[in-house]
């Protein structure tokens, strides 16, 4: 069997019915896995989403993944499907601006929450189950080595996850292999019209060699890669999939 495939795992992705997320799971039917696709409350987008993947054996889930007992029922509906899951993607996560002066506690909790405790939680239920072997590929973001104005809750949030994804590393490996990626802007239905803006794409392009927004299809064969066995000398890497804007 091909490195870049995976045949015979059950991937569990969140934030599944999002831009990125979709692509992902397309990415990822396509190199054979199974996928247990988690969302919030998107139904019908999640209905959509497993129809257009029938080649590949597909559950969809609700859940809030802040809440540990709705965890724990989310892993329990993937067991009972599919006896486990041996990959996890930490995808879901959301991104709310406000200027660091007048941003409330409620502002700051709830972005940590949703994306860094949410990815905590997910990891946690993996690894108790795990038995010792699996991958986990969390989504952290560029901001999180450069920082935006308006974005402290998020970027702090994001230099957590890359916190989270080293430590449990070194503390779960070398059978549960942990990394992340670190995109930059991607043009998803909720900025597309944005993206057409040659300025906004000039802001958040600086310093980057490419110089373009990327597309959920560019940076989902990544996601693939990390949870293949063709990146099995990585551990607590962070792969920046974002043009170039940061390099290390």
């Amino acid at each position: 069997m091909s490195a870049f495939r995976l045949d015979g795992e059950v991937v569990l992705l969140t934030g599944a019915t999002g831009g990125l997320g979709q692509a992902m799971a397309r990415e990822l039917a396509a190199a054979g896995a199974r996928l247990a696709l988690a969302h919030l409350d998107d139904h019908e987008r999640a209905s959509e989403l497993a129809a257009s993947l029938a080649a590949t054996e597909v559950l969809t889930v609700a859940a809030d993944l802040t809440d540990p007992d709705q965890v724990d029922a989310l892993f329990d509906q993937v067991e009972a499907r599919f006896g486990g899951c041996t990959v996890l993607v930490n995808n879901a996560g959301m991104m709310e601006e406000s200027a660091f002066a007048e941003m409330s506690v409620e502002h700051w909790n709830r972005t940590l929450e949703a994306d860094l405790t949410a990815p905590m939680l997910m990891c946690r239920r993996f690894v108790r189950g795990a038995d010792g072997r699996g991958r986990i590929v969390n989504v952290s973001s560029q901001l999180a080595f450069k920082g935006a104005r308006n974005f402290v809750s998020y970027t702090a949030a994001k230099a957590g996850v890359v916190g989270l994804t080293r430590a449990l590393a070194r503390e779960v490996g070398p059978g549960v292999r942990v990394n992340a990626i670190a995109p930059g802007p991607v043009i998803t239905p909720l900025i597309a019209d944005l993206a057409d803006d040659p300025q906004w794409v000039a802001e958040r392009t600086s310093g980057a060699v490419t110089g373009n927004v990327a597309t959920p299809e560019e940076v989902a064969p990544i996601v693939v890669f990390l949870a293949a066995e063709a990146s099995a000398l990585l551990h607590g890497q962070v792969l920046h999939a974002n043009g170039g804007g940061v390099m290390f």
